[in-house]
C-alpha cells in the first residue's frame, strides 16, 4: 500500500505492507487524514517513533468481525490499551503503561491506504459530518478534555495561549461555557477566525492583561508556559497542551509562589467532539489551509511546517 513513513527521514512508499488484523480488530481504508503538530515534532525526534505517521483520520471499515460496523465511515481513538494493567482496570486506559498509540508509539498510523485499530476504538461518523470535518474529531476531543478535567463557569476569566490548530479549537470549545475568554496569538489572520465568531482575541506583542483564573498553553513552544505563569492569578489553574521534541527547563518558582494548580491535558471524549461538529457548534472549514494527495505527502509536511499554515489534509482515496 501507499504510506508516508518516518525512518529518520520522511519517505513516501508504494509497497508498504497492509496491516494484519487480529480478532477484534478492524481494517480501515483511510479516505482523509490531518497533519498535526505532533506529526511535525515526531520528524524532529519527538517520542523516537519510526513507522507510518498520522493519527487524525476518517475512513471506511473494510474488514472486521462485526457486520454492524463493516462498511461504515469511522474515526478512531489513538490509544490502544492492554486492558489488564492498573490503569486499564481503573478506567484510565489512555494512561495504560503498555499502550500503543496510533502513529506515535509502537503502532503504525493513518497516513496510508489502510490502518488497523480494535473495534472498541472506533466511532461511526454521522452522515451530516463531512470527511474534512471528521478529520478534526481527534484534536477536537483533546480540546473537550479540558472540560472533563476542570469546571469552567461564566464568571471565570480564561486565556488560551496559541493560535495554531489546537488553540483555535480549544478557544471555540471553551467559549461554549460562556466564560470571559481571551485568545492570544502571534498571527492576526489566524485570530481573525475567532474574531468572526465573536471570540475576543489579542496579539501577544500588545497583550498586557493578567489575573486570569485559568490559562491554557497550546502555543507549541516551550516559552508558552512562562507566559502562562506570568498572567495567571495566584491560586489559578494552568492547563498544558504543548508537547515538543526539544525539552526545555521550566522555572517552577511561580508554581510555588503563586500556589498554582498545574494540569496536563491530552486525549479526550470522541462522542462530545462528534456531537459538537454535527450540531455545528464548532466552525472548522476556515481552519483548513490546504489539501494534498498522499503522493504529495512530503510537500504537504513542508507546507504544514509554515508559520501561517493551519490544518493540512491528506486525501488518501
Amino acid at each position: 500500500m501507499r504510506a508516508l513513513v518516518f525512518n529518520n527521514s520522511l519517505q513516501y512508499q508504494i509497497d508498504y505492507p497492509v496491516p494484519h488484523i487480529s480478532e477484534g480488530d478492524a481494517l480501515v481504508r483511510i479516505t482523509h487524514a490531518g497533519i498535526c503538530n505532533t506529526d511535525l515534532e515526531i520528524t524532529k525526534g519527538y517520542m523516537g517513533f519510526q513507522g507510518v505517521l498520522g493519527h487524525e483520520f476518517v475512513g471506511v471499515v473494510e474488514e472486521c468481525s462485526d457486520s454492524n460496523i463493516k462498511g461504515k465511515r469511522v474515526v478512531g481513538e489513538i490509544n490502544v490499551p492492554c486492558g489488564q494493567c492498573m490503569y486499564c482496570t481503573s478506567n484510565m486506559t489512555n494512561h495504560c503503561t503498555k499502550r500503543t498509540v496510533l502513529g506515535i508509539l509502537n503502532r503504525d498510523g493513518a497516513f496510508a491506504d489502510y490502518t488497523s485499530l480494535p473495534l472498541d476504538r472506533l466511532h461511526v461518523v454521522p452522515d451530516s459530518v463531512s470527511n474534512e470535518e471528521a478529520v478534526f474529531v481527534e484534536p477536537l476531543a483533546a480540546a473537550f478534555e479540558i472540560l472533563e478535567q476542570i469546571k469552567i463557569v461564566p464568571d471565570d476569566k480564561v486565556c488560551v495561549l496559541g493560535d495554531g490548530k489546537l488553540g483555535l479549537l480549544i478557544a471555540q470549545v471553551l467559549s461554549l461555557t460562556g466564560c470571559n475568554l481571551t485568545a492570544v496569538g502571534n498571527h492576526s489572520e489566524k485570530l481573525s477566525i475567532l474574531d468572526e465568531i465573536g471570540i475576543k482575541t489579542k496579539l501577544l506583542s500588545s497583550f498586557r492583561e493578567n489575573g486570569f483564573d485559568i490559562v491554557v498553553d497550546c502555543t507549541g513552544s516551550s516559552s508558552g508556559i512562562k507566559t502562562a505563569f506570568q498572567i495567571v492569578k495566584a491560586r489559578g489553574k494552568v492547563v498544558l497542551k504543548t508537547t515538543v521534541a526539544k525539552k526545555g527547563l521550566i522555572d517552577t518558582n511561580a508554581i510555588v509562589i503563586k500556589e498554582l494548580e498545574l494540569i496536563g491535558s491530552r486525549c479526550g471524549p470522541f462522542d462530545k467532539a462528534i456531537e459538537a461538529i454535527a450540531a455545528r457548534n464548532i466552525d472548522l472549514y476556515p481552519m483548513i489551509s490546504r489539501e494534498f494527495s498522499i503522493e504529495e505527502g512530503i510537500k504537504a509536511f513542508q507546507y504544514a511546517s509554515k508559520k501561517d499554515s493551519l490544518k493540512v489534509i491528506l486525501k488518501i482515496v
